[in-house]
C-alpha cells in the first residue's frame, strides 16, 4: 500500500502552536492534504495523552486510527545539558508503539524534568541516557535525531550540537538508524556526508498549525503498521521507502548564515570573508545550516550515494495560490480557494504530484496550474532563510506580473 506519513508534529499543547492542534483539526487537514499517517506529537504530556487515548482506535499493530486518518506515537524531547565541558541542546522525536509503552516512558521522565510544561518537554537529559531509558523499556522503540542541522537546538548545530552522531549516544549509537534532515536541509546536502550514509533520512515538517502539516514528508509503499515501518526505516528499504517530500531548503529559516536584527545574510563565502561578524553591529552571526555541512563535508556537491532515497521538491499549494493572486498564503480567497481545488481533485498532493499536465490545466486557473509545474520543475527563486526569518519565494518573476495585472485576480 502506497502512502505519506508525516511523523513530526506539535499538538495545542506545545509553546507556540495554534489552538486547532487537536485530534480532529489535525485529521482534517491530514486528509486535505493526502496523508494517511500522522504523528501524534506531544505524547509526554498528559492532557494530550488523555486525548489521545480517548479519540484513538488502538488497531493492535501499533497504529492507531481516527475516523480515515492513521497515527503513530510521537513525541519531541528537548535535551539541554553539559558533557566534557560543552553546553548540548538536543531535540530527538521518540516513537512508541503502544500506550503501555508511552506510560512507562512518561513516568520514567516525569522524574527528570516537568513534562505537563510544555508539548515538547525540556529535559537537563543527555541524549545518551534518554536513549538508554528508552530502549530499556522497549527495544521497539524508535528515536530519530531531529531536523538535525538547526544550529540552536539538534545534534549537528552550529551553536550547540557534536560533530558525530558516535559522539552524542556513546553506545547507544547503534541503535539510532533514522534521521530527520530538518527544513533548511535536503537529503542532497546530507549526502555530502559519508558517515551518514548508513543512516535514513526522513522529513517531517514539525508544524505547529494545521495548515503546516506535510510541508515535509514521506513516501512508502509497505504495509500499514508499526513494525514494517520500523523495518522499512531501519533496513534503508528502497523499495518499501519510494521518496521524501522536501521543503526547497533554501526557504528554511536557517539555511544561509546571518544577523536579522541588522538585515544580513550572508553565504558561507561572505561569513568567512566577515570573520563570522556581522558587519553592522560587530556582534556574532549565527552560522546555519548550509555553512555547517560544508564544514562537516568530506564530498562535493552533487555526489549522489547509491543507497540514497529519492526526493521531490515542493511548495504548499496555499503558496502557490497566494503567490498566483498576489496575496498572502494566509488571506481569506486563499483558504477558500485552496479548499475549492482540494475539493475538485481529491488532495493537495494529488495536485502537487500526480496529476498530468493536462489535467492540471484543465482543471486549476491558469496561473495556479503554471505555478504548480513551474515547482515540479524546479523553477522557483528563493532569496535563502536566516538567522530564523524563512526564506522568500518567488514562483513568477516581473514579467508574469505584468501578464497577471491584464488578468482577474479572483480564480473563480
Amino acid at each position: 500500500m502506497e502512502f505519506i506519513a508525516d511523523f513530526h508534529i506539535h499538538s495545542k499543547y506545545s509553546r507556540a502552536t495554534s489552538r486547532d492542534m487537536d485530534t480532529q483539526h489535525i485529521a482534517e487537514w491530514a486528509k486535505s492534504k493526502g496523508i494517511t499517517l500522522m504523528g501524534t506529537g506531544d505524547f509526554t504530556h498528559h492532557l494530550w495523552l488523555e486525548e489521545l487515548k480517548a479519540n484513538l482506535e488502538d488497531l493492535g499493530n501499533g497504529l492507531f486510527k481516527y475516523k480515515d486518518v492513521y497515527f503513530i506515537l510521537t513525541v519531541e524531547i528537548s535535551s539541554i545539558y553539559s558533557k566534557k565541558g560543552k553546553t548540548y541542546r538536543i531535540h530527538n522525536v521518540i516513537f512508541s508503539p503502544s500506550f503501555k509503552t508511552t506510560d512507562k516512558i512518561n513516568a520514567k521522565l516525569s522524574q527528570r524534568g516537568n513534562l505537563a510544561s510544555d508539548g515538547r518537554p525540556i529535559l537537563g537529559l543527555d541524549a545518551a541516557e534518554l536513549a538508554r531509558i528508552v530502549f530499556d523499556i522497549d527495544e521497539n522503540c524508535m528515536i530519530v535525531c531531529g531536523h538535525i542541522w538547526t544550529p540552536w537546538f539538534s545534534v549537528f548545530g552550529s551553536m550547540s550540537g557534536f560533530d558525530r552522531i558516535e559522539d552524542c549516544f556513546d553506545e547507544q549509537t547503534p541503535k539510532i538508524f533514522a534521521l530527520e534532515t530538518g527544513l533548511s536541509s535536503d537529503p542532497a546536502m546530507n549526502w555530502r556526508l559519508s558517515a551518514l550514509d548508513k543512516y535514513t533520512l526522513i522529513s517531517n515538517s514539525d508544524s505547529h498549525s494545521p495548515s503546516k502539516i506535510g510541508r515535509e514528508a514521506n513516501v512508502f509503499d509497505c504495509d500499514l503498521d508499526y513494525k514494517t515501518i520500523r523495518d522499512v526505516l531501519k533496513t534503508k528499504d528502497k523499495k518499501r521507502f519510494l521518496y521524501t517530500i522536501e521543503f526547497f531548503p533554501e526557504e528554511g529559516k536557517y539555511h544561509f548564515d546571518g544577523h536579522r536584527l541588522c538585515g544580513v545574510r550572508f553565504s558561507p563565502k561572505e561569513t568567512r570573508q566577515n570573520n563570522n561578524r556581522c558587519p553592522k553591529c560587530g556582534k556574532p552571526v549565527t552560522v546555519g545550516v548550509m555553512n555547517r555541512v560544508e564544514q562537516l563535508a568530506d564530498r562535493p556537491e552533487g555526489f549522489v550515494p547509491t543507497n540514497s532515497i529519492p526526493y521531490k521538491n515542493l511548495i504548499p499549494l496555499q503558496e502557490i495560490i497566494a503567490e498566483a493572486k498576489g496575496v498572502a498564503p494566509a488571506s481569506v480567497s486563499v483558504k477558500r480557494d485552496y479548499h475549492s481545488l482540494v475539493a475538485k481533485f481529491g488532495t493537495e498532493f494529488d495536485i502537487l504530484l500526480k496529476a498530468s499536465e493536462e489535467e492540471l490545466r484543465r482543471g486549476l486557473p491558469v496561473r495556479v496550474a503554471e505555478g504548480v509545474l513551474r515547482v515540479r520543475k524546479g523553477k522557483v527563486n528563493i532569496k535563502p532563510g536566516f538567522d530564523g526569518e524563512y526564506g522568500k519565494i518567488s514562483i513568477f518573476g516581473e514579467e508574469d506580473k505584468q501578464e497577471k495585472s491584464e488578468q482577474q485576480l479572483s480564480l473563480f
